[in-house]
């Protein structure tokens, strides 16, 4: 048991997961949602409506974590990546639609017709990067 390899915590957060991302209410209490995200080997990435409240608690305090684990059923595995989120104006919809095929596949139309929606408000859509300041990993022996 213990701290992953680099190469299994790359691989581990290049599967389609589930991530809770966790940012700070304007009261100082954690905030924590479900939520698709990318990795690239340096920053995590996800995507939001520049109206959400997530954004806004962001730009009031960029700290924020996002949690990666194994669902119940699986042997106990989890990356988590602290840091601080800068929001981009730019590569919203580019980063939806890649994250749609990931999770997705957008073999259902419900599917095809939301990234579709996402299409048609791209301009409203944000990039938030997390930049990590700090990586903690986790894995059982039955997890490798």
């Amino acid at each position: 048991m213990g701290t992953m390899t680099d190469s299994e915590r790359e691989e581990f957060l290049n599967e389609p997961r589930i991530a809770a991302l966790s940012t700070l209410s304007a009261e100082g209490m954690p905030v924590s949602i479900p939520i698709w995200f990318e990795w690239d080997g340096n920053h995590a990435r996800v995507f939001s409506g520049v109206g959400s409240a997530k954004i806004r608690r962001i730009e009031a305090n960029p700290v924020a974590s996002l949690l990666v684990a194994n669902p119940t059923g699986e042997p106990e595995a989890w990356v988590l990546i602290e840091g601080n989120i800068s929001i981009e104006r730019e590569g919203g919809f580019a980063l939806a639609e890649r994250l749609a095929l990931r999770y997705w596949g957008l073999s259902e139309p419900a599917h095809t017709r939301t990234v579709d929606d996402w299409h048609t408000s791209a301009d409203t859509l944000r990039v938030l990067e997390l930049a990590p300041t700090r990586i903690r990993s986790y894995r059982t022996d039955s997890a490798s």
